[in-house]
């Protein structure tokens, strides 16, 4: 069971990604009715925007940091943190440690249909497993529900007609990554960098005979990457519109109702994220910057 886990969800390294070096002064906002409470806490002049979560309430408060234009402290706390592991800040420890040493960085933001987004979106039968398992998990469970919604969506979903950049496709998957994701195929897991400027596209195809069958063995024996249903490229944009009327999207976990044509992009937003300043996978520089524990601190 381990080896067939760590085929389908291969194991990140534990050093942080590379990101750019940003300067200003923080503090760490306590939570509340979170995306309420931080907005109100945002316009009283505090240095940083924080929040404990994981990345569905991450996403949340980056997008009042954003708007606010504060730096973003991510304390994780949630099931998986595929934020958190890639900036290096593992433990509610790591966050105290990256407010105290007073560094910030900047990584590149996402959008889709107008929502930012910090690791991935897509659409197609993703966001149904994610429904399908939110619906279950009150009564059995999280991953006990991921079981059973993988069976029910693997047996009754529906491919999505649409096209996208101009090419009509019928696909079962389309997730797209902020910034490039390591491995190749459908278990994307870690990041080198979180500032490429680049998304990483990954559709599952589903107009090749038997795709789905194909598509599950695939995944089961690890060779989804050489596939022929699984297609690949990188691009700063991609335009999308639905034969099938609007769709569910998804950003960061977190499902919502889209329109029928939307866009997924990258426009130059980035977010600054305190950081422990640690050595990354990749090649970077960070500059210390001064704190400030109470509003109305100076900003760099």
């Amino acid at each position: 069971m381990g080896l067939a886990t760590r085929l389908v969800w291969p194991v990140a390294p534990r050093s942080p990604a590379a990101v750019h070096p940003h300067r200003s002064s923080t503090v760490l906002a306590p939570g509340g009715d979170l995306v309420e409470a931080l907005e109100r806490l945002g316009g009283q002049g505090y240095g940083a925007v924080g929040v404990a979560g994981g990345d569905g309430s991450i996403a949340a408060a980056a997008g009042v940091a954003i708007r606010r234009r504060l730096p973003l402290v991510v304390v994780p706390a949630g099931t998986l943190n595929h934020l958190a592991r890639d900036l290096g800040v593992e433990t509610v420890a790591d966050a105290v440690a990256a407010v105290r040493s007073g560094r910030a960085a900047q990584i590149d933001i996402g959008w889709i249909a107008g929502r930012s987004f910090l690791n991935t979106a897509s659409f197609g039968s993703y966001v149904e497993l994610v429904d399908a398992r939110e619906e279950l998990e009150g009564r059995i469970g999280k991953w006990p529900a991921l079981v059973v919604a993988l069976v029910r969506v693997l047996r009754h979903g529906s491919p999505v007609e649409a096209e996208l950049a101009g090419r009509r496709r019928s696909l079962w998957l389309a997730f797209v990554g902020n910034c490039r994701y390591q491995p190749d195929g459908m278990a994307p897991t870690w990041r080198e960098r979180l500032d490429d400027g680049q998304l990483d596209v990954r559709i599952v195809d589903a107009a090749h005979p038997l795709c789905r069958t194909r598509l599950v063995l695939a995944v089961l024996t690890g060779t989804l990457r050489r596939s022929r249903v699984l297609t690949t490229w990188r691009t700063t944009s991609l335009a999308v519109r639905s034969a099938d009327g609007p769709l569910r999207l998804a950003r960061d976990g977190e499902t919502f109702d889209g329109p029928r044509s939307f866009e997924v992009a990258k426009d130059g937003t980035r977010l600054a994220v305190l950081t422990r300043g640690v050595a990354g996978r990749a090649p970077r520089h960070r500059h210390a910057v001064g704190n400030s524990l109470a509003p109305g601190g100076a900003r760099g």
